[in-house]
This record gives structure tokens, C-alpha cells and sequence, in this order.
């Protein structure tokens, strides 16, 4: 199917009427008082007339169509020669001749039919010329010349003019084409950076639920067990008054700790113990305190060189070894704990290991083992983990039924500038 058919002005359209209808009248005028013939001429006319009326006024489809408008220019021309061979006034006919090559003609041919309608104009203007004699020659020349060079020059222009026009024109499509896309894009950029806020915010309220969830677990979940084994004893005890006092003291000094220790989680601060203390240290203490609670020797050795660490490393290797030990007193039995922390080149590594009962990881399976000797689905496996794992480092528990358990968390030594 062909496009939309271009609309002409509708002086355009009727001028070439108009100048042919004056141009009748003209000769008709003319050629009675002469008294000469005047068939072959309104022949002619009419045939002109007749040939714009057909092929270009009621049939506007066939504008668009290349090879049939170079027809009807080329008939068109060769009868307004005719016309002006016999009458040179017919000259005043060829403005409709340059109408229709600008608008019908396609390029390279426009200029060809503009240099044709050109040599029209100029034989009519040189039609009382002796073309005899070198003058009349010459006259004849710079006529054709003065007719054919400006047109041709005027087309040229018009063509460069139109093809910018065409330049810019596109130029603003793919422009407006560009700002719609990126309008679309920064639609879509906001709409993903709603998502991405969005995300992130579920990703903090989650990470902060689970921060809490292993404060929480090492220090008033076993702040609360130790209490609850010291008041069982106070309650066996109870003709016992220096052991009862004992274990009541023990289980409110137990309660302030671990009242301490939650408002300090809640404020997202270091433990107690690595306030102002290093790591080695803070293991001693806590190590000294676990064993004087339940009475079970504990043995804590440091090797290779101490060297300030990252906060939370410090802080994950130190509630690895409090909830490593709280499990010893819930479940292993034991009768002596041995706490090794040692400084490597590139790693530091905490092995927490006792000579209790045991178990069968294998048998027990990953949910089991999740709770180490074993809280049967609980926290204390996975809080370690989430602790050490988020530190680019490694949790291993190695146990059986027997022969004790070990725990061994080894996170990367990276160091900290020590300000001067």
C-alpha cells in the first residue's frame, strides 16, 4: 500500500488552468484578426488540459508514483514546445511546467526537467532572434543560458535545503525518540531504586533481628540457664546455709551480668570483658568466672604472638567461647575444658574442647548438631556459625559418643591501625 498522498496548494493546482485558459483567449484573439488557423493550436490546449486533468487532477495517487509522473512531465513538456514552436506568447505557459517539475519530478531528475522547462522559457524569449548569423547565435546561447543556469542553480539549492530540512527533522526524531527512552528508563531506574530501598530495608531489619537473636542467646538465654542451675542448687541446698548463700549470691551476680551485657547488646557495644581488656585476656576471665560457677577446671592457653584484632572478630571469637562453654555445662558432663587461642601469620583460631560425654554428629544429623550437645533444635550452632561465617571464616565441631567434644573457629588475622 502506497503512503499518505501529499497535499498541494491549491494555487499550485489551479494556475496551470488558469495561464493555458488565458492563453486560449490570447491566441484565439490573436490568430482571428489574423485570420490564420486555429485547430491545430486549441487541439492542443485541450490536449494539454486534458492530459493535467486526467493523469495529475483526478487521479492524486499517482503523484507518488515515479515512473508515471516522468511520463506525464515529458508529454506535458513536449506539447508546451509545441505550443511555443507555433506561438511564442505560449511562453507564459511554462511557469506551470516549473510548478510541476519541483513537485512531481524525483532527484537527479528534477534538475533535468528544470533545465527542459528552462530552454522552453528561454526559445519563446528568443523567438525574433536570427539564429543565422554568429550574433543571433551568440544572443540565442546567452538566452538559454540565462533561462537554464539560475533554475538549475535555484534547484540545487533547493535540494541541499530540503535534504537539511529532512537532517534536522530526523535529527529531532531521534532526539524526541532518545528523551522518550530515557524518560522510560528513568521510570524503570526509579521504580528498581524503590525496590533496592526496599530490599535493603528488609535486608537491615533482618540482619539487625538477627543480631539480636544471638545477643540475646549468649547473654540472657544463658545468663537465665546459669541462674536457674544456681537456684536448683540453692533449692538442694537448703540445710546447707553457707551453700545456700553461696548459690543465691551466684545466681544475683549472674542476673546483674547478664542485665549488663543485654543493655550493652541492645546499644550494639563490646561485651564487658573486651572493653579494656584484649581478647587473650577476656577469654582468661570469662574462662575463670565459667569455672569458679560450675566448678570444672578450665585451661586457657594463648600461642603465638597477641596482636590487636577487628572489634567483631574479637567479639565472635569471644561469644564462640561463652556459648562453647555454656554448652559444656548443660550437656557434656565434663570434668575438665581446655581453651586454646592462637595467633597464626594470617589467622587466629579459637579451639574450645572438653572430655565429656560426646555425641554422634553423623547420627544426630545438621538440625541436631545445629545445637552442639545439643540444644535439639536451637540457637547456639547457627548463631556460631552466622558469627564466624561473617567474617569470611570457618566453624568445625568435632565430636563422638565418648571421647568428648571440640569446637575450633578460625577467622582471617586481619589488623588494625593502633593510633599513635
Amino acid at each position: 500500500m502506497s503512503g499518505p498522498v501529499r497535499r498541494w496548494p491549491v494555487p499550485a493546482t489551479v494556475l496551470p488552468y488558469a495561464l493555458l485558459a488565458i492563453l486560449v483567449v490570447v491566441t484565439v484573439v490573436a490568430k482571428r484578426s489574423a485570420g490564420a488557423s486555429l485547430l491545430i493550436d486549441l487541439a492542443l490546449c485541450a490536449l494539454a488540459a486534458a492530459w493535467m486533468l486526467w493523469v495529475f487532477t483526478l487521479h492524486p495517487a499517482w503523484r507518488e508514483r515515479t515512473r508515471v509522473m516522468a511520463v506525464f512531465f515529458t508529454v506535458l513538456i513536449t506539447i508546451m514546445a509545441v505550443l511555443v514552436a507555433r506561438d511564442p506568447w505560449f511562453g507564459f505557459f511554462t511557469p506551470a511546467g516549473y510548478i510541476y517539475a519541483f513537485g512531481v519530478l524525483r532527484w537527479p531528475w528534477e534538475p533535468v526537467g528544470v533545465a527542459a522547462v528552462a530552454m522552453v522559457s528561454g526559445t519563446a524569449q528568443a523567438y525574433g532572434v536570427e539564429k543565422t548569423s554568429l550574433f543571433g547565435v551568440t544572443m540565442w546561447v546567452v538566452i538559454m543560458a540565462a533561462n537554464v543556469i539560475p533554475l538549475c542553480g535555484f534547484a540545487w539549492f533547493a535540494r541541499r535545503s530540503a535534504q537539511q530540512n529532512d537532517e534536522r527533522e530526523q535529527a529531532l526524531a531521534e532526539a524526541r525518540e532518545a528523551n522518550r527512552r530515557l524518560e522510560a528508563t528513568l521510570a524503570e531506574n526509579a521504580v528498581l531504586h524503590e525496590q533496592l530501598l526496599a530490599q535493603a530495608r528488609e535486608a537491615g531489619v533482618h540482619d539487625e533481628r538477627q543480631r539480636m537473636a544471638r545477643e540475646i542467646h549468649d547473654t540472657l538465654a544463658q545468663g537465665l540457664t546459669g541462674i536457674v542451675t544456681q537456684l536448683q542448687a540453692a533449692e538442694h541446698a537448703v540445710d546447707d546455709p553457707a551453700g545456700l548463700r553461696r548459690h543465691i549470691q551466684a545466681a544475683i551476680r549472674l542476673a546483674r551480668e547478664s542485665l549488663s551485657e543485654a543493655r550493652r547488646s541492645v546499644h550494639a557495644l563490646r561485651p564487658e570483658p573486651l572493653r579494656t581488656a584484649r581478647l587473650s585476656d577476656a577469654l582468661a576471665k570469662v574462662a575463670g568466672h565459667w569455672s569458679s560457677l560450675h566448678e570444672i577446671p578450665v585451661q586457657v592457653t594463648t600461642t603465638g604472638t597477641a596482636r590487636p584484632m577487628r572489634p567483631e572478630a574479637e567479639v565472635a571469637l569471644l561469644r564462640t567461647a561463652q556459648e562453647a562453654l555454656a554448652n559444656v555445662a548443660k550437656h557434656a558432663r565434663a570434668t575438665r575444658v581446655g581453651v586454646t587461642l592462637s595467633y597464626m601469620e594470617h589467622e587466629v583460631a579459637l579451639d574450645v574442647r572438653d572430655d565429656g560425654g560426646g555425641f554422634d554428629p553423623a547420627r544426630l544429623g545438621d538440625s541436631a548438631a545445629d545445637g552442639l550437645h545439643v540444644d535439639r533444635g536451637g540457637f547456639g550452632l547457627v548463631a556460631m556459625r552466622q558469627r564466624i561465617e561473617g567474617l569470611s571464616g570457618t566453624l568445625q565441631v568435632e565430636s563422638e559418643p565418648g571421647a568428648g567434644t571440640g569446637i575450633s573457629a578460625c577467622v582471617p588475622a586481619e589488623p588494625v591501625e593502633v593510633s599513635a
